[in-house]
């Protein structure tokens, strides 16, 4: 079971994503979570992607397909892996088909939780965070009993900063430009699946397992 998440801020692509693991026992590489912790044990590649975010620089394809690559090396890949955050434009798709088929792990699919806009802005710029235990409320879709405190231990909601409207619509006009060519990449050789993502989690999950079945490892 090889496969890409795509998924929007807000989409509930997290939530899905640790189901999957438990389900399948199958890891989640995020990209994000091995630059993290290649810059913090000071491997090679970590030195380097240290050495661009330090000069203010993207950190190149070319080092975060290597970390990939060591990744997919590790034991607990065997069975699969889950890829989350990368690609998000073509030319890293492309990059990452070829380095998979060199390793005979080709792609098997993306999977696109497809949510609309307007949901995606109710369901970010209503968020609200609990100071203390760390519950999460939304103004629109799971509103607090009291305005700004919390049902669990009544301590005081709070927005995080970024989710302010205009700051939210940026990050998803962004995600619209970059996945909206990825979509139609993954959907050209037919290795696209596309999920509801306006649903219950139950029902969301459901169809990932309908989808994922045929190609999870065959003891799960």
């Amino acid at each position: 079971m090889r496969i890409v998440l795509l998924g929007a801020p807000g989409s509930g692509k997290g939530t899905q994503a640790a189901q999957l693991v438990e389900h399948y026992q199958v890891p989640q590489i995020s990209t994000g979570d091995l630059l993290r912790a290649a810059v913090a044990a000071g491997t090679e590649l970590g030195l380097k992607a240290k050495a661009a975010m330090d000069e203010g620089q993207l950190v190149s394809d070319y080092i975060v397909l290597g970390m990939i690559r060591e990744r997919l090396a590790q034991p607990d890949t065997q069975r699969g892996f889950i890829l989350d955050g990368f690609p998000r434009n073509i030319a890293q798709a492309e990059a990452l088909d070829t380095m998979l088929e060199e390793l005979e792990r080709p792609l098997e699919l993306g999977i696109l939780l497809d949510v609309p806009l307007d949901k995606l802005m109710k369901r970010l710029t209503g968020r609200m965070t609990c100071k203390e235990c760390g519950a999460v409320f939304n103004r629109y879709t799971n509103p607090p009993g009291k305005d700004h405190q919390c049902d669990n231990c009544e301590h005081e909601l709070v927005q995080r900063n970024d989710d302010n409207e205009e700051t939210v619509r940026r990050r998803l006009e962004v995600f619209q430009e970059q996945t909206a060519p990825l979509v139609e990449y993954y959907e050209r050789d037919g290795r696209l699946a596309r999920i509801d993502g306006e649903r219950e989690i139950d029902q969301i999950a459901a169809d990932f397992r309908e989808i994922l079945d045929p190609i999870a490892p065959s003891d799960s």
